[in-house]
């Protein structure tokens, strides 16, 4: 991974965090409510992003890349997937991550960087 590559994935993971919370609260509520075009479209903005970075490898599905507009999800089909991006993009951030000098570090161009991050998470939502 390169220095810009951590940075997208950091921004990518906190927003897709975000509207897990986000969805995840309507869901709750009204688990078969339709998701309005608006937030799907930076869900699916979202998503993309996540593709790119996961790549093949550590896609959760490799035959979904977004949502439909026309079929229209409901919140708990958006909740499932977010929590599925969010669990494989910790398992790729695990995967370039490593402990040195007393803390973790990002892995970039193979090698510890100065750029500090969390322990390793285990897949429990």
């Amino acid at each position: 991974m390169t220095k810009e590559e951590v940075n997208q994935f950091e921004k990518t993971q906190s927003q897709l965090s975000g509207l897990y919370t986000e969805i995840g609260l309507l869901s709750k509520k009204n688990p078969n409510d339709a998701v309005n075009k608006f937030k799907l479209k930076f869900i699916n903005q979202t998503i993309s992003e996540s593709n790119s970075l996961l790549g093949d490898d550590y896609k959760p599905f490799v035959d979904f890349e977004k949502f439909e507009e026309e079929d229209v999800p409901t919140t708990s089909d958006v909740t499932m997937m977010l929590e599925q991006y969010l669990n494989c993009l910790e398992k790729f951030r695990s995967d370039n991550i490593q402990y040195h000098s007393y803390d973790w570090f990002w892995l970039v161009n193979g090698k510890p960087s100065n750029i500090k991050t969390n322990p390793p998470v285990k897949f429990s939502r």
